[in-house]
């Protein structure tokens, strides 16, 4: 197994060690799962990017890699909405979008055709990675640090949770577009009468 492929592996092994830290409740525990989660957000770059420099590309990358960047971010919005910190209208924008473009990557490539990441997928992966990353960041400030009796003003938490609440929303309107182009540019291959 390459490195780009081990780097993916990892991923998706830190995807319960961020669930773990996100629920178990102790001092600083948000901070360990942002650490953990912007750790895992990393590897997503970095194993595309020498398995491309260093022609590492394989079948089993191609596959997980993709797999284990769906199962990083939806298992922390899943998070997120489970302690009502996310609106679940954007929680079911980005998972129905999520399933859509798999199901129709699978679809389609039953008759051949590769549907690579174009660069509204990019966009929205790149803005849902910071937003989460931001919010995370948030709650550690929010919750976290009050336990060491640090904290902000009230307003300062208020403003800022509007502010990042935008960034979810923001996020959740570049995934239905990313969705959209997706079904346009392969909609030929999709038509049950081709």
């Amino acid at each position: 197994m390459n490195l780009p492929n081990k780097l993916t592996l990892a991923r998706v092994f830190m995807v319960p060690l961020f669930v773990l830290l996100f629920y178990w409740e102790f001092p600083a525990h948000y901070l360990a799962a942002t650490l953990v989660f912007v750790l895992a957000s990393i590897t997503d770059a970095v194993d595309g990017h020498l398995a491309r420099k260093y022609k590492l590309v394989t079948d089993f990358g191609k596959f997980l890699d993709p797999l284990a960047d769906k199962v990083l971010v939806m298992t922390a919005f899943a998070c997120l909405l489970e302690r009502q910190y996310l609106n679940i209208v954007v929680f079911l924008l980005i998972m129905v979008r999520e399933f859509m473009v798999s199901a129709l990557r699978l679809v389609v490539a039953g008759k051949g055709t590769v549907v690579p990441a174009g660069f509204s997928g990019k966009l929205k992966t790149a803005f849902t990675m910071v937003a989460l990353i931001a919010y995370m960041v948030y709650l550690s400030f929010c919750r976290d640090f009050d336990s060491f009796g640090l904290s902000l003003p009230d307003a300062v938490y208020r403003w800022t949770e509007f502010g990042l609440q935008g960034l979810f929303w923001i996020a959740a309107a570049l995934t239905v577009w990313s969705g959209g182009e997706y079904l346009m540019a392969y909609r030929k291959d999709i038509d049950p009468r081709a």
